[in-house]
């Protein structure tokens, strides 16, 4: 299912663009399948170190998304999504970049399997990016709004940052809570991806790969 909603993603890639590329295990199944349309890329921006390192193994050249600008279209993965079209990502913690590629692209082309797709968001820990001077604070915070934070042990991102992974929120109003975790000082960011869903979602499920667009 995730090479099939992989190839599915091809088709909304413009030619002769730079593709924004995603990071996890649906990204890369879509990195290889890029592999096969590279001659008419202008090149891509990766959202991790990790993509980047496979796209250049298939000879797509990778640019900074301060020298791209606007991109057409982002593709990656999720760990939840709801017909809102509202997401949980960072399971793989690579959410900070990630949300800033998706914010400078015009396209966020979501790739689910099925089993991704919910109606509230939550049953996924939602990982929370922290400046690790701020960890006992940041969590403190977490559990005055309900959540159960877990430190992802042996973790360190691509930003030199940690991770808490914050179980037992149900989130019903992910625009306002994406916010307001935001403005904890010492959060980079959340895993939320509310304020800026995708706008696509190509759904992988044992009949072949469904689209839809926001509810």
């Amino acid at each position: 299912m995730k090479r099939a909603v992989a190839q599915a993603a091809i088709a909304h890639v413009p030619a002769d663009c730079i593709v924004g590329v995603g990071t996890g295990s649906t990204a890369n199944f879509f990195i290889d399948e890029l592999a096969g349309i590279k001659h008419k890329l202008r090149g891509a921006v990766a959202s991790s170190e990790a993509s980047a390192k496979r796209l250049q193994g298939h000879g797509i050249e990778v640019l900074s998304l301060n020298d791209a600008g606007t991109l057409p279209v982002y593709v990656d993965g999720a760990d939840e999504i709801t017909r809102h079209m509202h997401m949980v990502k960072g399971g793989g913690g690579a959410l900070t970049r990630e949300k800033i590629v998706a914010a400078a692209s015009r396209k966020f082309v979501c790739m689910c399997d099925a089993s991704k797709l919910v109606d509230v968001l939550g049953k996924f820990p939602l990982p929370i990016e922290v400046i690790p001077m701020a960890r006992s604070y940041v969590a403190r915070e977490l559990v005055a709004l309900g959540g159960q934070p877990k430190l992802r042990e042996g973790f360190t991102t691509d930003n030199g940052n940690i991770i808490l992974d914050v179980h037992n929120l149900q989130i019903m109003n992910p625009v306002e809570l994406e916010t307001t975790l935001n403005n904890i000082a010492g959060v980079v960011t959340n895993g939320l991806f509310a304020r800026r869903g995708a706008d696509v979602l190509l759904l992988g499920t044992p009949e072949g790969v469904q689209t839809l667009t926001a509810a």
